[in-house]
């Protein structure tokens, strides 16, 4: 066995998690360690389990610092705007304005319950959608082999481990074969290291810390039987993610939403300092000028857009769900409402992963049994991952392993190709390789016969074996290579180096039939505006025979050593061009998704192997499958419940609907909403009383809140589905221009009608402007909710429920008793009138802007 892949010279350990006092637990023998750990090498039973897990804890860093109940609605307190509310709730009350001060503590409580029951709600059902997906372990517990969440491992649990297992925990090899680990998250070291139960020093840095996993990394080959000592935030990757204290990484949707936010924020600065300061040149009272200026900043400040995106979201990934899509990050699925490529492998997506061996031909393309009994003897003793075409060969072949016996491996990785065993038979030692044909052929310099005899491999016979590999593969087989070795000398383990000079035996050949459901769904795919592209470690050849036999058009064909040649400038060029990338290993993969992201794409990638985490998680959409390896599975931003290409359409449709609502709100919050609290901040400056009091603007906010909370279950455009949506601030800009004016416009008509015609006072003018302002701000939702009329895409019946309410709470209320309460009084019917006319003539501009506007520029 080789030992560990050695540090780099001069190599830092990083981040080391707190430890008891004493050597780590790497260099205890193990007889102490469990004593330590109160356990045995047949783990632990329920009993102890349970009670150490309520002591110390589940097993992830995050749990443990999640804030209480009390603590999360307190903290919603802790926003500018409630703070300002609360102060001027206490201004007040101290100048004995109790009605004031009541009515404002009221909103502001309501505002915060609102808010904190809608996004509780939200993370709940998120929590519930991670939880259903969560990383599994296979742990040992009172003696039986048992599947458990992860999180549920304590210190001395025995846990088995496999080739595409995630490593849950830090955890000492028991004992291992073959075990080959991917540090790379932890040591940043790119090279698989072995793994085996040994005695490590103390002061042993952790690239070569060989007889110890750490959470976090993960398992490329072979099993292991590992003692856990370390869980969550005491694991060497706990310790490292405490030490760096940094956030997540903001996703391009929560950037976009936060520039929008701010945009409004700097706005609103700057209306509340001009009103404080006309006011106050004005010489009118100060408090009501402070109050009236923070009920502006109130009414203008988009507070509830966390609230709208966290429920819209969540919404979306509960109705994903039930569509078979589970969505572990929010953001996700506005991502994949955005995805406009979609890169895809080929095996169990686009063909039935059934796959049978059709084909063993010898060198001079006959059917062969003794290249069958070769491909047996490699698919028999190679431990690992075993791929579907292993098992096509063990269940095409009869037993042929007697006498023979394994003496070492060299493990399947992506960059070789292939694995090769080392057996022996009689004093016989031979290397037996397995994997891609041309890569295996240039490693050869001989060809076995049909009759057994060897002979030299010249150019010639090269390049029929080649051309014979081509022909297959535009026949839709995908073809391996057969070899063997003789002459390794007896006791010494096989060496990469071992794998040069074969005698290649032949070809094995495998079917693999394309997935007929796939042809829908990529034509639908293609129809929303979604190019698919295959990214594969096969054959170019049977990659372009699937995709003309599921009707995909491929425009131009990259092979990996084609990609190996060019700079980044020039894969950009090519990418997007490229239907088909060939015979690529995991780097390249990434490099690809890069060139596509930087041609300004949202690129999704759906695989569930070993070699597509990297790829996952480069991708704007990383899309995995229920079944794939853990590595995959955590990878992944989403996962299908069913590998159909089917289901991703229906998530797609479902990302652009959830899309479409939230720009719902930003167009409500662009339109009416801001060119009513622009008017009310230049009317300050005419009327010799305030437009609206500080309450009124308060109450007319907290209403128009409540209308929009059915927001995340309305319907949205067929003709919003057809295509990928983005933000683009710059419309968004402007339709706050074009609808901010057209709102300031009837406002100021409505106060030359208020005023010159009806000569109204301050009490009228104030409950008539409320009246037709919230009536305004909330109907318009019929209007920019759609591109073609209320009439053509009715709202759901819960958007109608929570707008019309509203709309007539606040008409109802100045002809109630509690309407004084808010200085409303009751305005005289041919006032009403007027009113309603306004607010008609304002819906039919508005539609006809909002029309025009959608036709010329495009959704904002």
């Amino acid at each position: 066995m080789r030992p560990p892949v050695p540090a780099r010279p001069g190599r830092k350990r990083r981040g080391p998690a707190p430890k008891r006092a004493g050597p780590p637990a790497w260099s205890e023998p193990l007889d102490l360690l469990c004593a330590r750990l109160g356990t045995t090498p047949q783990g632990l039973s329920q009993e102890q389990a349970e009670e150490r897990l309520a002591s110390g804890g589940p097993n992830t860093a995050e749990a443990r610092h999640r804030r209480s109940l009390p603590v999360e609605i307190l903290l919603r307190f802790g926003n500018p705007l409630v703070l300002v509310l609360l102060v001027a709730c206490g201004v007040s009350a101290v100048v004995h304005d109790l009605t004031s001060s009541a009515i404002i503590a009221v909103i502001v409580l309501i505002s915060v319950a609102l808010d904190f029951v809608q996004e509780h709600r939200a993370s709940n059902a998120a929590e519930r959608l991670r939880g259903a997906v969560a990383l599994r372990a296979r742990v040992l517990r009172d003696g039986v082999e048992r599947e458990l969440p992860a999180v549920s491992l304590v210190p001395g649990d025995v846990v088995l481990l496999a080739a595409g297992s995630r490593v849950p925990a830090d955890a000492r090899l028991l004992a291992s074969h073959e075990l080959s680990v991917n540090e790379s998250p932890l040591t940043g070291e790119p090279y698989p290291v072995e793994k085996a139960p040994a005695e490590v020093p103390a002061d042993a840095p952790l690239a070569e810390v060989g007889n110890t996993v750490f959470a976090g990394t993960s398992v490329l080959g072979g099993t292991g039987r590992v003692l856990v000592f370390a869980t969550g935030g005491d694991t060497e990757v706990g310790g490292i993610a405490r030490s760096l204290e940094a956030p997540a990484a903001s996703t391009a949707f929560e950037r976009d939403t936060r520039h929008f936010s701010g945009m409004l924020m700097r706005l609103t600065v700057l209306m509340v300092l001009f009103v404080l300061l006309v006011n106050l040149t004005l010489e009118r009272p100060l408090l009501e000028s402070f109050l009236f200026a923070v009920a502006l900043a109130v009414g203008l400040t988009p507070e509830l857009l966390p609230m709208v995106v966290s429920v819209t979201l969540a919404r979306g990934a509960l109705r994903l769900a039930n569509q078979g899509v589970i969505v572990k990050r929010l953001s996700a699925v506005h991502d994949l409402g955005c995805m406009d490529v979609l890169c895809t492998d080929k095996t169990g997506t686009l063909t039935e992963a059934s796959i049978r061996l059709e084909r063993h031909e010898d060198a001079s393309c006959e059917q062969s049994e003794r290249v069958l009994t070769w491909a047996y003897l490699n698919s028999h003793f190679a431990t690992g991952l075993r791929s579907p075409m292993d098992e096509a060969i063990l269940a095409r072949a009869l037993p042929c392993t007697e006498g023979w016996s394994k003496q070492d491996e060299l493990p399947f990785d992506f960059e070789r190709r292939r694995v090769s065993v080392l057996l022996e038979k009689a004093g016989r030692r031979v290397l037996v390789v397995k994997g891609a044909p041309e890569d295996l052929l240039s490693r050869c310099d001989a060809q076995e016969d049909a009759d057994g005899t060897v002979r030299a491999l010249d150019a010639t016979a090269r390049q029929g074996l080649q051309a014979r590999v081509d022909a297959l593969g535009e026949e839709g087989f995908r073809v391996l290579g057969v070899a063997w070795r003789e002459g390794l000398l007896p006791g010494e383990p096989a060496t990469l180096e071992d794998e040069a000079r074969l005698v290649f035996a032949g070809f094995v050949a495998f079917l693999d039939p394309p997935k007929q459901s796939a042809r829908p769904a990529l034509a639908a795919l293609a129809q929303a505006g979604i190019a698919v592209k295959v990214v594969t470690g096969d054959n170019a050849r049977v990659a372009v025979h699937v995709c003309h036999e599921l009707g995909l058009e491929v425009e131009d064909v990259l092979t990996g050593a084609e990609v190996a040649l060019l700079d980044d400038p020039g894969l950009r060029a090519r990418a997007g061009s490229t239907t088909v990338f060939a015979r690529v290993s995991p780097a390249q993969k990434g490099r690809i998704l890069r060139a596509l992201r930087q041609r300004r794409h949202v690129v999704g990638y759906l695989g569930d192997g070993i070699n597509d985490a990297p790829s996952l998680h480069e991708a704007d959409v990383g899309i995995s499958v229920e079944g794939a390896v853990d590595v995959a599975r955590e990878a992944a931003a989403l996962l299908l419940l069913r590998q159909e290409l089917g289901v991703l359409h229906d998530g797609v449709l479902e990302g652009r609907r959830t899309f479409g609502n939230v720009m719902k709100y930003i167009r409500m919050g662009t339109s009416s909403n801001f060119g009513n609290m622009l008017s009310m901040a230049v009317a300050s400056l005419v009327l010799p009383f305030l437009p609206m009091l500080p309450i009124q603007i308060l109450l007319n906010n907290m209403l128009y809140d409540v209308s929009e909370l059915a927001i995340p279950l309305d319907t949205v455009d067929a003709e919003q589905l057809e295509k990928p949506t983005r933000w683009d601030m710059r419309n968004v800009r402007l339709y706050m221009a074009v609808f901010g004016t057209l709102s300031s416009l009837f406002d100021a008509a409505t106060f030359v009608v208020l005023l010159r015609v009806f000569h109204a006072d301050a009490a009228l003018f104030q409950t008539s402007w409320f009246m037709e302002s919230l009536t305004t701000q909330v109907l318009v939702i019929f209007i920019i909710r759609t591109r073609g009329g209320p009439g053509r895409s009715p709202p759901s019946r819960w958007l109608l429920l929570s707008s019309l309410s509203m709309v007539m709470v606040a008409n109802v209320l100045p002809f109630t008793p509690l309407g004084a309460l808010f200085g409303f009084v009751s305005p005289p019917p041919v006032v009403l009138l007027s009113l309603a006319a306004l607010v008609v003539l304002y819906l039919l501009c508005a539609a006809l802007l909002n029309r025009g506007f959608l036709r010329r520029f495009g959704t904002a």
